[in-house]
């Protein structure tokens, strides 16, 4: 290291164009951090990162930015031929295709968040290969696109509100709290999935059927009455998503507050999610461009 710095104080003496040098030294013993002032300089660099994956999402296809809205109607009719007209579930007293599409919603966000935040590592090898920059960037701005994505959809939902007379209530303050939540949900497991999947490409394809399955361990399709109370209640908690959609349908559609034990477990195992996804991020970062 002393022969790098005494070759850069030379050139600097000499005129000759000196390129900034970044070291990683092992942090052996040491609590990763992250330097969050260096994440602040290099904001432009997320904005640019976030413009480019959303235009490279709807480049050359056909449809546009209609797939944004395809995906969850869809999926929102299949599951109110299903669930809501064959299967009979309750939902509270709201018309199943509106109580669906509520909950799908921020399923789309996280789930799309999440898929991208995964990959987005593997995705980006050229640029952690060839140049220096803060890793971190990479997987904040594959969030972006999914709000891109969930905009668009929520003014399909505005429009089921407005058709079937459901009016807003005071809850509706709070909406911009639960958006932040599935968005931190998706940012914390995805940070996990990004960094091993650097070392184990097993997990770009164990990440949709692992996404696929959440969603039925999720709310989307049914109610959380559903699950009995007490002990089952708060291990359905364990899945941050759980009360994630109560608080949008609460939020939205002025149903129930989420069980309070339920809520609660979902928002601390959330912050332990993203806690130690911070660190073993920032513990991994010095090996991926090696690894990638």
């Amino acid at each position: 290291m002393r022969k790098i710095i005494d070759e850069m104080e030379r050139n600097t003496e000499s005129n000759n164009p000196v390129f900034p040098v970044t070291i990683y030294e092992p942090q052996l013993g040491k609590i990763p951090r992250i330097n969050w002032r260096e994440l602040w300089a290099y904001r432009e660099l997320l904005y640019f990162l976030t413009w480019r994956d959303i235009k490279i999402r709807y480049k050359q296809a056909a449809l546009g930015v209609a797939w944004a809205i395809l995906q969850p109607v869809i999926t929102m009719i299949i599951f109110s031929v299903i669930f809501g007209s064959l299967a009979k579930l309750p939902s509270g007293g709201i018309p199943y295709p509106v109580f669906s599409f509520v909950a799908l919603l921020p399923w789309q966000l996280f789930s799309g968040a999440l898929s991208r935040i995964g990959n987005s590592l593997v995705s980006d090898k050229n640029l952690i290969t060839k140049i220096y920059f803060p890793r971190l960037t990479i997987p904040l701005s594959a969030v972006g696109a999914s709000l891109f994505d969930f905009a668009i959809s929520f003014v399909i939902l505005i429009g089921m509100m407005v058709f079937y007379g459901i009016k807003p209530t005071w809850a509706l303050l709070t909406f911009p709290l639960f958006i932040l939540m599935a968005l931190v949900t998706a940012v914390a497991v995805g940070l996990w999935f990004a960094a091993v999947n650097v070392q184990y490409r097993d997990v770009q394809y164990a990440l949709p059927f692992i996404i696929q399955a959440w969603m039925y361990a999720s709310p989307v399709a049914y109610s959380t009455e559903l699950i009995p109370q007490g002990i089952w209640r708060i291990v359905y908690g364990l899945n941050p998503m759980a009360g994630v959609i109560d608080g949008f349908r609460w939020a939205l559609l002025g149903t129930q507050f989420p069980d309070l034990p339920l809520f609660l477990v979902s928002i601390l195992v959330t912050v332990i999610l993203l806690i130690t996804g911070l660190m073993y991020f920032k513990k991994m970062e010095e090996y991926f461009a090696d690894l990638v």
